[in-house]
């Protein structure tokens, strides 16, 4: 987001703080967002009623960018989000490759298909007899950076052609 919003200063973080791991996501981001001298704002969102709230007070208190936690709240509103986001002209990372394909700017997030296909060798294993319990607990390996261009031109923002090659996907 830094390279793509030179003058980053500023981050909306939006989650769900009812939802398990949200402190500890948190607490990581803002370390983070030290390194690169950002501060954040995180805004609780408990409802699909509080997106376009969140979004406002984003905008009011001057956020240059937004980054979603992983949330069912955002899951379920992924092109009301979408839609608030370009309304707002905040560019914004979102947890999921779904959220681009329904409209959104970017994210940078787990290989779905990567973790399905691990999965399954998971469970080969255990047909053949592995007990559950002996197998390793694995992060994922594979991430995936998608662009979606379309958003970006409504936001009004350019994407360096630097960040653009790194893009494991372009949507245009």
């Amino acid at each position: 987001m830094k390279e793509i919003v030179p003058k980053l200063s500023r981050v909306a973080v939006l989650g769900t703080s009812t939802r398990p791991g949200n402190t500890q996501t948190l607490k990581e981001i803002e370390l983070a967002a030290d390194a690169f001298g950002v501060k954040i704002q995180y805004r609780d969102v408990l409802g699909p009623r509080d997106i376009e709230t969140a979004f406002r007070a984003a905008s009011e208190r001057r956020a240059d960018a937004v980054l979603l936690l992983s949330s069912p709240v955002f899951t379920s509103q992924r092109t009301q989000i979408a839609n608030v986001a370009i309304k707002s002209r905040l560019p914004a990372i979102y947890p999921q490759q779904e959220f681009v394909q329904d409209g959104a700017l970017m994210t940078y997030s787990v290989s779905v298909a990567d973790m399905y296909h691990r999965a399954a060798t998971y469970v080969d294993k255990i047909l053949k007899g592995a007990k559950p319990a002996d197998l390793p607990v694995e992060q994922p390996k594979k991430f995936e950076f998608i662009i979606n261009l379309k958003a970006a031109k409504q936001i009004g923002l350019t994407i360096p052609q630097s960040v653009l090659y790194r893009a494991d996907k372009v949507i245009k």
